[in-house]
């Protein structure tokens, strides 16, 4: 049997394992606990559910990334440390959260911050390719280059948490992310890479099936960390295997993630308020309110996520033509920062008359 037919099959069964995995979590877990794990807060900004449903659609995802590491030991007789630690460290602070363990957004970051740092600069995690010439000079100091990997972990880490509200939403971004990624990673040979990905896209889609169009399990935190710090680099190392590719086109599918954070960041600011607490002014909620208007907020929790993921993937698929420019990329990716603010500032003045927000 061919190396590749054993890479079939192990994905394969491994497509069975994750999807009992989380037809089991999504089936035992409210008995954690006395059900430590349900979300019953129906009334903080990012709560668009009405029944109570459970956050261990992390837990879940960590089992079956931790059952795939096994499966990679078993192929190539090596381990994926980067992974196996900014996955467990991540889904470790999230999962806090998830057993209601009362921790201040700022403790929080702070652990973040300490786990991110050791493993950039033990492991280490670099950039190598950056279409900026004065930023590549930069970069070249270790010190600089380890700020400059953090932030990049952390506006998407907690872009995945700060969209993560809606049935599917999350998810299918990081899908299409993912396979995006997987096409570029089998069209250089870098298959053993890709076995990675594959992996994660199979974990997203068995919890998919849990959790759209009607909810039986949330992601939770802890699965928006894991699974955000997971595409965060997939993103480094996918664009350090490829330098003949922009690294701006590698912005522009993490645009989303990426600029929802700063964006909130700022308009947080000019509001007066923490930039690090919570509300409900954020993009996808405000087309929610319009959609579940007119198709009730149950059909508009799913629809919402559908519009927007459909909306991101027409806006970022110029971007494959400029893969390989990195100036009409970076033009692009400018571009899309002025589109998703025309459309914020479109979608608050509709919302601004019709609902108390």
């Amino acid at each position: 049997m061919g190396t590749e037919s054993i890479e079939s099959s192990f994905l394969s069964i491994y497509a069975l394992l994750t999807f009992f995995t989380f037809l089991l979590v999504s089936k035992l877990s409210h008995k954690i606990n006395n059900g430590v794990l349900l979300d019953l807060n129906f009334t903080k900004p990012q709560a668009f559910h009405s029944l109570a449903v459970t956050r261990s659609g992390g837990l879940g995802a960590m089992i079956c990334f931790k059952l795939f590491l096994g499966i990679y030991y078993l192929l190539y007789s090596k381990i994926p440390y980067d992974y196996l630690f900014v996955g467990f460290s991540m889904f470790f602070i999230g999962f806090l959260d998830d057993l209601k363990i009362n921790i201040q957004p700022f403790k929080r970051l702070l652990m973040m911050i300490i786990f991110l740092i050791t493993l950039i600069y033990f492991l280490p995690v670099r950039i190598s390719n950056i279409d900026i010439p004065f930023l590549s000079v930069i970069i070249a100091n270790e010190f600089f280059s380890t700020i400059f990997v953090l932030l990049c972990f952390l506006f998407i880490i907690n872009g995945a948490n700060l969209i993560d509200g809606f049935n599917g939403l999350l998810t299918i971004n990081l899908i299409i992310i993912n396979f995006i990624l997987i096409y570029l990673n089998i069209s250089s040979s870098n298959v053993e890479f890709s076995m990675i990905l594959i992996s994660q896209v199979i974990i997203l889609l068995s919890f998919l099936l849990f959790n759209f169009p009607n909810a039986k399990i949330f992601l939770g935190d802890s699965g928006a960390y894991l699974m955000g710090s997971l595409v965060s680099l997939n993103t480094i190392i996918t664009n350090n295997l490829n330098p003949n590719i922009s690294s701006f086109f590698f912005c522009t599918i993490l645009f989303y993630l990426f600029f929802e954070v700063l964006f909130s960041f700022f308009r947080k600011l000019r509001q007066k308020k923490s930039p690090i607490h919570p509300d409900n002014k954020h993009l996808h909620m405000l087309s929610y309110y319009l959609i579940s208007k007119k198709f009730g907020k149950d059909k508009g929790n799913f629809l919402n996520s559908i519009l927007i993921n459909l909306s991101y993937l027409i806006l970022i698929t110029p971007g494959m033509l400029f893969l390989y420019n990195p100036t009409l990329s970076r033009y692009w990716f400018f571009a899309l920062m002025i589109i998703y603010i025309i459309i914020y500032l479109r979608l608050y003045r509709l919302t601004k008359n019709i609902f108390d927000i």
